[in-house]
């Protein structure tokens, strides 16, 4: 299994991240993508219950990742592979007993910032950074840089975070597509499991 450390930020919107990451010296690895995102889990809820993803992907090409959480928040352990076919292995899934639980799209631009990489994720939710990289000290580094604070970071995953906007909104669609929410509602910090700036 390989390694993924990486921390999530919730930011306004991402165009004056996005300037900042290049005044620092970073450069766009990508353009502006639309990812298809679909969880899936057993039938009694335990993977997520043990802290493990499950997730199909489509962008520019096809994934199935599984993914187990470590130590922290940050840390998790993953296996991704590609696929060909992503109708084929949704089905796959489902005959072998999940259930699919969450859809959800995001736009995504990834940037390189030093040792790090900065993902910026467009969701129809909300606007977040993700930094990814070989340590917790060199993401901590690229975030400071980028003036995002440490202690702001997000552990809740996007599923969490949309459960929590949906209970709050009383909103009817279970899954966070751009077609299904065309307007981002407003997000505060208890949606995402942090205090309000005033506490």
């Amino acid at each position: 299994m390989a390694l993924e450390i990486e921390a999530k930020f919730w930011v306004p919107e991402l165009d004056d991240l996005r300037r900042k990451v290049l005044a620092a010296g970073g450069r766009p690895l990508t353009s502006r993508i639309l990812e298809h995102n679909e969880r899936f889990d057993a039938p009694d809820g335990r993977l997520r219950r043990g802290g493990e993803v499950l997730r199909l992907r489509r962008d520019r090409e096809c994934t199935l990742a599984y993914k187990r959480a470590l130590s922290s928040a940050e840390e998790r352990s993953e296996i991704e592979v590609r696929i060909d076919d992503l109708e084929a292995a949704r089905a796959m899934l489902l005959g072998l007993g999940f259930v699919l639980i969450f859809i959800y799209d995001k736009y995504r631009q990834v940037l390189a910032l030093d040792d790090t990489f900065i993902m910026l994720d467009e969701l129809p939710f909300g606007s977040f950074v993700e930094i990814e990289g070989p340590s917790l000290q060199a993401i901590g580094r690229s975030a400071a840089a980028l003036g995002l604070e440490w202690d702001r970071r997000v552990s809740r995953s996007y599923l969490s975070i949309y459960e929590a906007l949906r209970q709050r909104l009383g909103l009817p669609d279970e899954h966070a597509t751009f077609e299904r929410l065309p307007r981002a509602p407003e997000l505060r910090p208890e949606d995402l499991g942090l205090p309000s700036p005033s506490e």
